[in-house]
C-alpha cells in the first residue's frame, strides 16, 4: 500500500507516493532520478548504495523509506555541482581513483562522512572507514592516495572558511593564499 512521503535530499523537498518498505535506494534512484548511490549487492555489505543521513553514511538499500522520517539524505549529487565541486570528489578526480566507476559513490560518500567526524584522520582511521567499501577493479592505492588528498583539500577549504568568517566578522576582506602568491 503506497503512503505520501516528504523528503528532505540535497537540500531539497520531495514529494513521492511509495510503498512504506520500500528501500530509500530505489526512490532516489527509480523517484528522483538521483543515480549516485547504486545497486550492488542489496544487503547492505558492499557501500555502492550509500548515502548521507544527517552526515552519517548509512547503506540506502537497507533503510525502509519509513524509516528516513524528517531528517537530511544527501546524495553523491548533492555534495557538489560540476562548477563547485565538494573537495573529495575533486580529490578523487586529481587522484584518478575511478577504473569502473561503481564503487565510487560509496567510497566518495565514506570519505565525507570520515571527515565530517574527522578532519584529520591517519592511515589507520581512512582504511577502517573504508574497509566496508568493495572495489571490485582493485584500485585500491588510488582510493587511498584520494582520500590522503581529500583531507589536505577539506582542511584547505576549513581554513579559507574561518578566514572568510573572521573577515566578515571584522568588517574587512580576507586574503586567500593563492592571492597572497
Amino acid at each position: 500500500m503506497s503512503k505520501a512521503f516528504q523528503l528532505d535530499v540535497n537540500g531539497s523537498q520531495c514529494a513521492v507516493e511509495a510503498d512504506p518498505q520500500a528501500p530509500l535506494l530505489y526512490i532516489l534512484r527509480n523517484d528522483l532520478a538521483l543515480n549516485g548511490p547504486k545497486f550492488g549487492c542489496g544487503l547492505g555489505e558492499c557501500g555502492a548504495c550509500s548515502v548521507l543521513i544527517d552526515g552519517r553514511a548509512v547503506r540506502s538499500c537497507t533503510i525502509p523509506l519509513s524509516a528516513v522520517g524528517s531528517r537530511c539524505v544527501t546524495t553523491l549529487e548533492g555534495l557538489g555541482n560540476e562548477a563547485d565541486l565538494h573537495p573529495v570528489q575533486q580529490a578523487f578526480i586529481d587522484a584518478a581513483a575511478a577504473q569502473c566507476g561503481y564503487c565510487l559513490n560509496g567510497m566518495i560518500i565514506a570519505t565525507v562522512a570520515l571527515l565530517k567526524r574527522n578532519p584529520a584522520p591517519d592511515e589507520a582511521e581512512i582504511r577502517e572507514a573504508l574497509r566496508h567499501n568493495l572495489c571490485r577493479c582493485g584500485t585500491h592505492i588510488e582510493i587511498l592516495a584520494a582520500v590522503r588528498r581529500a583531507v589536505g583539500l577539506s582542511q584547505a577549504a576549513l581554513r579559507h572558511e574561518a578566514a572568510l568568517k573572521a573577515a566578515d566578522m571584522a568588517g574587512g576582506a580576507v586574503e586567500t593564499s593563492e592571492q597572497q602568491q
